[in-house]
C-alpha cells in the first residue's frame, strides 16, 4: 500500500530516505530551505570554479549497506584516496594517526618520558565512571598527552571546557584508540583482510571520496529521486507540522500547505522542529530540546599560488596561539576541487556560537585573519593568497554538554505520541555522528514506512552506522534490505 511522506531536509538522511522509499514506489516530498544546494553540511559549495566541503567528509562506513548505496549513486565516480593528516602543536607538525618514533623525537626524550609515565599512571589509577571528556581521554592516554593532543583543540571546537563535555563525545569519536593501540598500529599496521568492521575509523589509511566533493553524491542522489517521482521542493523551509486523525499536515515558508500524509522524517534540528509540531509538545519535553545547544562554525576558503604544497587532507590545529582549529586542503581530498593545477585551495575553520565576534566578523577581516594564520602555521605565505571567499554553518555540531542526553531522553519519551513522526540524521536525532550514521537511521525509517509497521528502532543505531541488536553490516545482511525483515532482534512496541 502506497504511502504519503513528507521529509525535511535535503541532506543525506533526507536524500537516503527519499531514493529508497521512491524505489519502493511511495508518494514523497522533500522540502529543502536552502535554494541551490541539497546535501546539508555534506554539500560541497563553489566559488569562480574552485569546490570545497564544509567541514570535509570521508566516505568510509563499516556498514556494508551504507558502502553499496554510494556506490549504487556514484559508481566509477568515487576516488580511494590515501588519508593523510597530522597535527601541529609547538610550531611542530605531528603524524596523525601516531608514528610512535616520530613522535618521540619530536617531543623530546623528557617530554615523552613524562607522557609515558602520565598514561601508566592513568591505568593504574583511572577515574572510575568517567562522566566528562576530561577524564575519559585522560583514562585512555594520560594526563599529559590529554593537555599536548585534546585539550586545546577539543576546546576550540566546543567552547566550552573539556570537563563541561560529555564523556559520550569521546567514547563515540575515539572509541577503540587508546595510546597503547596508537603505538600498536603505527608499529603493526592492521592487516586488510581483518574486514573494516575490525578497523578503529580513527586509525583508517584510506577512504573513498566523489570525485567533485560529497555534494556531488548527494546532487546526483536527488536528480535520481526527482526521476523517480520525488517532488523536491528547494528554497522551502517548514513552518510548522500537525498531526489530526492519524494524518500530518506540512505548512511551508511561503505559506503553502500541504497535508495528508502518513509519515513525516525530519532531519532539522531538534531544538527548532519541537516548538512547531501540532499538538504542542508536553511542558518538559518541551522545556529539554529548548536547552539542547549547538556549536556553529566559519569555513575561511583561501585560493592560493600552489608554493608551498602539502599533502594532507587535514591539520588539526593544536595551537591557543591561532584561531583557527582545523585546516582542510581539497586539493588533497581530490584534484578535481581544483580547477587549475598552478593553484591551491585550503579551508580554514573556525568554529565559534552563531551571533559572536567571530560569527558576525566582515567576510574581508575573517580573509585577513586567515591568510594571517596561515602564514604563522608555516603551510603557505599570506602574499600566495590570490582571493578568499566565506562559508558561515549554522548548527554544524549538537553540543555534548553534561545534560544533553537527559534533554533528549525526554524529547524521545514524548515522541511516542506522535505516531509517523521519526527523527533522522545528525541534527533531528541531536547525534554528533557521521554521514554513514545519518543515513542507516533513514534507511531503518525507510523500512519501518515501507513495512507498515515499527521494524526497527532508530536509536538504536550505533556510532558506526550499525544496528545495535543485530547490526546491519557485513555478508551475512547482504540481502537485508531486498528481504525487508527484522534482524534477529527485540521489536519495538508500538
Amino acid at each position: 500500500m502506497q504511502k504519503k511522506v513528507a521529509i525535511i531536509g535535503a541532506g543525506p538522511a533526507g536524500l537516503t530516505a527519499a531514493y529508497l522509499l521512491a524505489k519502493e514506489n511511495q508518494q514523497v516530498i522533500v522540502f529543502e530551505k536552502d535554494p541551490k544546494y541539497v546535501g546539508g553540511i555534506s554539500r560541497t559549495e563553489t566559488y569562480k570554479g574552485y569546490s570545497f566541503d564544509i567541514g570535509g567528509h570521508r566516505f568510509f562506513s563499516k556498514s556494508k549497506e551504507v558502502e553499496d548505496f554510494w556506490t549504487e549513486i556514484l559508481g566509477d565516480e568515487m576516488l580511494e584516496r590515501p588519508r593523510s593528516s597530522r597535527i601541529y602543536y609547538n610550531n611542530k607538525f605531528f603524524s596523525y594517526p601516531l608514528v610512535a618514533f616520530e613522535a618521540l623525537m619530536k617531543l623530546g626524550i623528557w617530554e615523552s618520558f613524562l607522557c609515558v609515565m602520565s598514561y601508566v599512571r592513568a591505568k593504574l589509577f583511572p577515574v572510575k565512571n568517567p562522566t566528562n571528556f576530561e577524564d575519559w581521554v585522560t583514562n585512555q592516554f594520560g594526563k599529559r598527552l590529554f593537555n599536548i593532543f585534546f585539550k586545546t583543540y577539543t576546546e576550540k571546537v566546543w567552547g566550552i571546557p573539556c570537563n563541561e563535555i560529555s564523556a559520550d563525545w569521546a567514547a563515540q569519536r575515539i572509541k577503540g584508540l587508546s595510546l597503547s593501540s596508537a603505538i600498536w598500529n603505527a608499529l603493526f599496521k592492521p592487516k586488510a583482510s581483518g574486514g573494516k568492521d575490525k578497523v578503529i575509523k580513527t586509525l583508517i589509511d584510506s577512504f573513498r571520496y566523489p570525485k567533485k566533493g560529497p555534494g556531488m553524491m548527494w546532487e546526483v542522489c536527488a536528480e535520481k529521486c526527482v526521476k523517480m517521482g520525488v517532488q523536491l521542493e528547494m528554497n522551502t523551509g517548514v513552518k510548522d507540522i500537525a498531526q489530526a486523525n492519524g494524518k500530518w499536515t506540512v505548512h511551508v515558508s511561503d505559506n503553502r500547505i500541504f497535508d495528508d500524509f502518513d509519515y513525516v522524517l525530519s532531519s532539522a534540528p531538534m531544538r527548532e522542529l519541537i516548538p512547531n509540531v501540532a499538538p504542542k509538545f508536553p511542558e518538559k519535553s518541551f522545556a529539554s530540546s529548548q536547552e539542547l545547544g549547538y556549536r556553529d562554525f566559519v569555513t575561511v576558503v583561501l585560493i592560493c599560488k600552489d608554493e608551498d604544497a602539502f599533502t594532507d587532507n587535514w591539520i588539526y590545529i593544536h595551537d591557543p596561539s591561532v584561531k583557527v582549529g582545523r585546516v582542510q586542503n581539497f586539493k588533497s581530498w581530490s584534484p578535481y576541487m581544483v580547477p587549475d593545477p598552478e593553484m591551491a585551495c585550503y579551508g580554514l575553520e573556525y568554529f565559534c556560537f552563531e551571533g559572536d565576534g567571530l560569527w558576525t566578523s566582515s567576510d574581508e577581516t575573517l580573509i585577513n585573519l586567515g591568510k594571517k594564520e596561515i602564514e604563522q602555521i608555516g603551510l603557505t605565505k599570506a602574499s600566495a593568497v590570490v582571493d578568499g571567499y566565506v562559508v558561515r554553518q549554522p548548527k554544524a555540531y549538537p553540543v555534548y554538554d553534561q545534560n544533553y542526553k537527559q534533554n533528549v531522553d525526554d524529547v524521545r519519551e514524548a515522541l511516542k505520541a506522535y505516531p509517523g513522526l521519526y527523527l533522522v540524521g545528525r541534527n533531528g536525532m541531536h547525534k554528533y555522528n557521521n554521514q554513514d550514521h545519518s543515513m542507516m537511521t533513514a534507511m531503518l525509517a525507510a523500512k519501518n514506512i515501507i513495512a507498515g509497521k515499527e521494524l526497527y528502532d532508530l536509536w538504536d543505531v550505533n556510532e558506526d552506522a550499525e544496528y545495535h541488536e543485530g547490526g546491519l553490516r557485513g555478508a551475512e545482511d547482504e540481502k537485508v534490505s531486498e528481504r525487508l525483515v527484522p534482524m534477529k532482534s527485540k521489536k519495538v512496541k508500538n
